[in-house]
């Protein structure tokens, strides 16, 4: 008797299930970067190196880690350098492959290859609220996530999955919260919380932006990673201007939270704030130390000079003394 043959049928795909599936990334990338004046004035702060890559390209790296495979880049004039950045440069490329250094043609390559990337203009770099919203085109009716380019999230953290897992079960949006200190709340979108039942995820019941240690309802901060649902644009169609006369998307979560649809990631990594010039520096100090290529010998020097900046500071108090 022959054997039977089970002919091959393709399972219809849910429709429900790919529309709670985060595949969109959108990353607001048109501020002027002033704090970082005169090294911004040509080059988008997005750009400026973080070891031997622009901080940007960390960011994208962390959405494709987390099966984002589709990323918007809000941009705006003189951002020609992100674009470039992530396209072919076939002239390079092919002067690397003539010499066979297959090493620094890969990182070369690299930032085409992280997703299918796509980039807009914002026009007037305005707030993330307005950002967000130029994006609604691209994003249709599916969740997406954002992430800020400022802050940036060790590679060996989890988070940004850890948020959309959370969305994809529970459904509405999920922000990422970091406890800091009281005095340090005003720097931040603060959230109300309360418990969810589950370990490391809150609910989060209204959030206010850059509160004062007084006022503040919390010490859990927003840091720069959302998974949002695409009813939010909706929302920041009509929501009024706010603090400092922009669109929030502070304003519109907190809308979102009042209807129990919006839940916090608790996290206590690793993460580097690179908007910030003092921040910034200790950003590249700290990756280069973890650098099985750079680590070593920089670590080395770094004690050596610490020392030497301490022998200093010693010698300076005894001649004063």
């Amino acid at each position: 008797m022959g054997r039977m043959i089970v002919p091959h049928t393709t399972p219809t795909p849910d429709p429900d299930r790919t529309a709670r599936t985060v595949r969109k990334a959108v990353v607001p990338a048109a501020g002027l970067g002033t704090r970082f004046l005169p090294a911004t004035k040509a080059t988008p702060k997005e750009m400026l190196p973080v070891v031997d890559k622009p901080a940007i390209q960390y960011v994208v790296e962390e959405a494709a880690a987390a099966g984002l495979d589709d990323v918007l880049m809000i941009t705006g004039r003189h951002k020609r350098a992100i674009e470039d950045h992530f396209d072919h440069a076939f002239e390079l490329e092919q002067a690397l492959a003539a010499k066979g250094d297959t090493v620094r043609l890969d990182a070369v390559r690299d930032p085409a290859r992280l997703a299918d990337i796509h980039h807009i203009r914002q026009g007037d770099p305005l707030s993330l609220g307005h950002a967000v919203l130029c994006a609604r085109h691209h994003v249709g009716d599916q969740p997406f996530a954002v992430l800020l380019s400022d802050d940036l999230i060790d590679p060996r953290e989890t988070l940004l999955s850890r948020m959309v897992e959370v969305r994809e079960r529970r459904e509405g949006s999920v922000v990422a919260l970091m406890e800091v200190p009281p005095e340090q709340i005003h720097l931040y979108g603060c959230a109300a919380v309360e418990p969810s039942g589950e370990d490391g995820v809150v609910r989060v019941t209204g959030l206010v932006e850059k509160p004062s240690r007084e006022d503040a309802p919390s010490r859990y901060a927003v840091i720069g990673r959302y998974v949002l649902d695409p009813s939010v644009f909706d929302i920041l169609e009509h929501t009024p201007p706010g603090r400092g006369g922009e669109i929030q998307l502070t304003d519109a979560l907190q809308e979102m939270a009042a209807g129990g649809t919006v839940h916090g990631v608790v996290f206590d990594g690793l993460r580097y704030d690179t908007g910030d010039k003092a921040d910034y520096l200790r950003t590249v100090v700290r990756l280069a130390c973890d650098r099985a290529d750079l680590g070593p010998e920089f670590t080395a020097w770094l004690k050596e000079f610490v020392a030497g900046l301490e022998n200093a500071g010693a010698e300076r108090e005894r001649l004063a003394a």
